[in-house]
């Protein structure tokens, strides 16, 4: 056992994971055939309401808790690949008949060429379950090691550029959240990390302020998943930023 921790270990014969290796790491969404009858037995099965059957089909990725019981419940749902991230919530919303389709849209320019080729990255947790907070811990790790890319972590919102947001926004967190997104100079760039911080997720009905960070926070850029893993974040963060890799 020591020798396969020893052997797992990032060296100079096995360094990080590459960027390349990192962007084939896909997220799957679910997808309906084309001879989808509307049955509805995948959106009854789906615990966070994503999937809605009517005149069309359609999933919510923002909703999405890819926990794949869709996949169980019929055997006309399948899985395609996903979008790393979008600029715009609505972009989350996918139908049968636009399933390839790619984010659209970019991040202001100016704020791009003002943080020029790194980004000092500010988390806030405001109510997760801590799923997001993990993965996003293994970011800087040495088999991830964000700090290559010019992703690093900073104490202080003062020190940042960016706001990587996790979790619903609770009633208690809602005065500190807005304190913090104050004190990060600007330009600024909010980035609502999971399903919690764009749509509220299982924590919907909770305690919670809207649906996920939007109406309190101004999202830049919303990355899926739940949690989003090491990997796809960096990737998200790495392309959506212009940055070097």
């Amino acid at each position: 056992m020591y020798k396969e921790c020893l052997g797992n270990m990032v060296s100079g014969s096995k360094p990080a994971e590459p960027y390349g290796a990192m962007q084939k790491d896909r997220l799957m969404m679910p997808m309906a055939d084309p001879v989808c009858d509307m049955c509805g037995r995948c959106a009854a099965a789906c615990s966070g309401k994503a999937i809605t059957v009517g005149e069309t089909w359609s999933v919510d990725l923002g909703k999405c808790l890819f926990c794949r019981d869709c996949y169980d419940s019929c055997v006309h749902i399948t899985p395609v690949p996903a979008p790393d991230y979008v600029f715009r919530k609505e972009d989350l919303i996918f139908t049968s008949k636009d399933r390839d389709r790619v984010a659209a849209g970019h991040i202001d320019r100016e704020k791009l060429r003002r943080l020029g080729s790194s980004v000092a990255v500010r988390e806030l947790d405001t109510g997760s379950c801590n799923a997001c907070e993990a993965e996003i811990n293994a970011m800087s790790n040495k088999y991830y090691d964000c700090s290559r890319f010019g992703i690093k972590f900073v104490a202080s919102p003062r020190h940042a550029d960016l706001l990587l947001v996790t979790g619903p926004m609770t009633r208690n967190m809602l005065a500190a959240a807005k304190k913090t997104y104050a004190a990060v100079p600007g330009p600024k760039l909010v980035v609502a990390c999971g399903t919690c911080a764009i749509s509220g997720g299982l924590f919907v009905k909770g305690d919670v302020v809207g649906a996920g960070i939007g109406g309190t926070l101004p999202a830049d850029l919303y990355v899926i998943g739940c949690p989003p893993s090491p990997g796809r974040l960096l990737v998200a963060l790495i392309d959506a930023l212009e940055l070097r890799h």
